[in-house]
């Protein structure tokens, strides 16, 4: 391997600048609003457009989007395999998810703390952005200890 190699991995490790020190709020759980009446949905609902849109314009959130309940799977080592899905417990599913631009995993944590849905059942798993795929980074490592022999 050579140092032009090196550089090479390098300079493609990155996957995104724009999640650079992100964290990632995913919501868990697609069905806890079930039992709520219209009423109680709606407050919900509109405390929780009031939480990310304060979390937007103070440049916090930088995206966040819900997600379809349905999908596809696609598995298998040919990629060939899709099937319907997700087939996670409905409390596991994935409803949605919130980018924030925070330095530590304290401050996303604590945005997560404010939730709207945390009394109903919406469990959020907070997630540090990778800056560069593990994968890529074992390859460099790999490369510069061949390159150093």
């Amino acid at each position: 391997m050579t140092v032009q190699n090196i550089k090479t991995i390098k300079s493609q490790q990155t996957m995104s600048k724009q999640a650079d020190n992100g964290y990632m709020l995913i919501f868990r759980g697609t069905d806890w609003y079930k039992g709520l009446s219209p009423e109680e949905m709606q407050r919900v609902f509109d405390q929780w457009m009031e939480w990310f849109n304060r979390l937007k314009r103070e440049g916090t959130a930088i995206a966040g989007n819900p997600l379809e309940p349905g999908g596809r799977v696609v598995s298998s080592r040919n990629g060939r395999v899709a099937s319907d899905g997700p087939f996670a417990e409905t409390k596991e599913t994935i409803g949605g998810y919130f980018l924030l631009r925070v330095n530590t995993l304290d401050q996303a944590v604590s945005i997560a703390q404010q939730c709207p849905g945390l009394p109903y059942g919406v469990r959020v798993e907070v997630r540090a952005v990778a800056t560069e795929c593990p994968m890529a980074e074992e390859l460099r490592a790999g490369t510069e200890m061949a390159v150093a022999n």
